[in-house]
């Protein structure tokens, strides 16, 4: 099992990892490198490492310019900045001309804590859904991060990445773990109802199903850390397998994980679902477990949801 670590050092430690194997990997960062982790890689390959200093705009089109020289860039900044401050950089330098650049958003959500409404980012996800060309992965933990970083090395075209500040429980074996870009996993079976998670909510997700079997309902556990491309299929076996749908991502209700579910549903299989996630509204300051029981991102509420779903189905 992998440690207790926050996926983004799970990121930064990937990075310089994979930095021997890929010569034309390089690294940018927004003057945050202690933060987004990509310390590890400025300090193990100093030569490939650029510091733009706090200017994510520039961060983004100096990496699309690596980009058309054969580069494979990464940059690196929290994720209000990455998916916000410089969206008309990775819209149009980035995504328009489908460059090869990859984007390392850490400190999304609430769960980034005490720094308050201004930087938790809880709609990157939609941003970037809403962009042709760019492929959003939201990993789970460190050994699903590092898998991550490996599959967008692999994939031409632009990634974004959504990473995480706190320590993150650790839920799959480096050993026997396959990643996917594109397909969602199953990680405990049942077919009462189907909870889909992303990212730090997994683990939530798998606490409530435990809570759930412990009542008599055997709950399904998808995590879906590919949110664009999303996997329609597994969505569809889900919805028709079982008797209810419950999303749960640490975002937006609106444009994120939810969302991207609820269209693959509307057209393929209708079927009953619940969200849980920020009711769209801003976050608060407050240390990541207060917000996370504050704004409903509990075990407790993704137990409440798959019940009442199950309800309304039996209704």
């Amino acid at each position: 099992m992998s440690k207790n670590i926050s996926t983004r050092e799970a990121y930064g430690k990937a990075l310089a990892d994979f930095g021997q194997e890929y010569k034309d990997m390089v690294v940018l960062d927004a003057d945050v490198s202690k933060c987004t982790m990509t310390v590890y890689f400025a300090e193990k390959y100093p030569n490939r490492f650029f510091n733009v200093g706090i200017s994510e705009a520039d961060m983004v089109t100096t990496a699309a310019g690596l980009a058309t020289c054969g580069k494979i860039p990464f940059v690196s900044a929290f994720a209000v900045f990455a998916a916000g401050r410089a969206f008309d950089q990775v819209r149009n330098s980035v995504a328009y001309p489908k460059l090869n650049v990859k984007i390392g958003a850490t400190h999304a959500g609430i769960t980034i804590g005490e720094d308050g409404g201004t930087h938790q980012s809880i709609e990157d996800i939609a941003l970037m859904r809403a962009v042709p060309n760019m492929a959003i992965l939201s990993p789970a933990d460190a050994v699903e991060t590092r898998a991550a970083v490996k599959a967008a090395l692999e994939y031409y075209g632009p990634v974004y990445i959504r990473l995480g500040r706190p320590a993150q429980a650790a839920i799959f074996n480096e050993e026997d773990y396959s990643f996917e870009l594109g397909k969602g996993a199953v990680i405990k079976e049942g077919n009462d109802a189907a909870i889909f998670s992303t990212g730090v909510m997994t683990a939530k997700a798998i606490e409530a199903a435990e809570v759930l079997k412990a009542e008599g309902i055997n709950a399904r556990v998808v995590n879906i850390h590919t949110i664009k491309p999303i996997d329609r299929d597994i969505i569809i076996k889900a919805a028709k397998e079982t008797k209810g749908i419950v999303t749960v991502e640490d975002h937006n209700v609106i444009g994120g994980l939810g969302s991207a579910i609820s269209e693959v549903l509307a057209q393929e299989h209708p079927a009953k679902m619940k969200m849980v996630g920020i009711e769209d509204q801003f976050g608060v300051s407050g240390t990541s477990d207060q917000l996370m029981e504050i704004f409903g991102l509990s075990v407790e509420n993704i137990v409440n949801k798959v019940k009442g779903v199950l309800q309304e189905s039996i209704g």
